[in-house]
């Protein structure tokens, strides 16, 4: 269950404040996927009622597998939840950044209920027609994001399983795509497929489309793709 620690957990204090000026209700927005070589990468924004938080809410990252299914079942059941999920294409046309601000609008955009007021963890703010703050660590700070982390990351492991059946070998039940040693001996084994990030280095170098050997300071484009693999 839980991973038992001695961090400062995230609270509805920021909320609870803004909720007094008047902006409510307030949704949390987080991602996950951005990292992996394959597959989509999946924004939630969520609106706590205050009177029916689940206990427990946490960073996903901070939770294991178990307690992530749990909360996210009872904050399905309490809350008003969004899903934004952008594909493999979005993100190759994109880049990853683009299409995680994108994914993020779609989730807002997908409440029953307009936010007065979006919170968003990292140091970006997505496209919304309502006022929106940035908060980097957003997830381990506020509650609401850390919802939207859970409900995030919960949906796309669920997503990522399917994958694993379309596209057995590769491993996405268990590594999600990310990058593994697993996942790049099946990439060796298998090849490329339809569900990796062409625009990430490794699936570059996979396809032959880039030169392991080549310097990155020769490779303005080389350079960006790697970095935006490692987000």
């Amino acid at each position: 269950m839980r991973i038992s620690d001695s961090r400062i957990r995230p609270t509805f204090e920021l909320e609870a404040a803004e909720h007094q000026l008047g902006s409510r209700p307030i949704a949390g927005v987080d991602e996950a996927g951005r990292g992996p070589w394959a597959g989509p990468v999946v924004a939630a924004a969520v609106i706590l009622d205050p009177d029916k938080i689940p206990a427990n809410i946490d960073d996903s990252k901070a939770l294991d597998e178990d307690s992530r299914a749990f909360l996210y079942r009872r904050i399905m059941k309490v809350a008003r939840v969004g899903v934004g999920i952008a594909d493999v294409e979005r993100i190759d046309r994109e880049n990853i950044l683009g299409a995680t601000l994108w994914a993020m609008a779609q989730a807002v955009s997908h409440l029953a209920e307009a936010p007065k007021l979006v919170l968003v963890d990292g140091d970006k703010i997505p496209r919304v027609t309502m006022p929106a703050r940035a908060i980097v660590k957003g997830d381990s700070k506020c509650l609401s994001i850390a919802a939207a982390s859970i409900v995030a990351k919960y949906t796309r492991d669920r997503l990522m399983m399917d994958l694993a059946r379309t596209y057995p070998g590769y491993g996405f039940e268990r590594h999600k795509g990310y990058g593994t040693p697993e996942h790049q001996a099946a990439i060796q084994k298998l090849g490329v497929c339809a569900m990796h990030r062409r625009s990430f280095r490794p699936v570059q170098l996979a396809l032959g489309l880039v030169d392991s050997a080549t310097p990155k300071r020769r490779s303005q484009l080389g350079f960006r793709l790697q970095v935006e693999s490692k987000i």
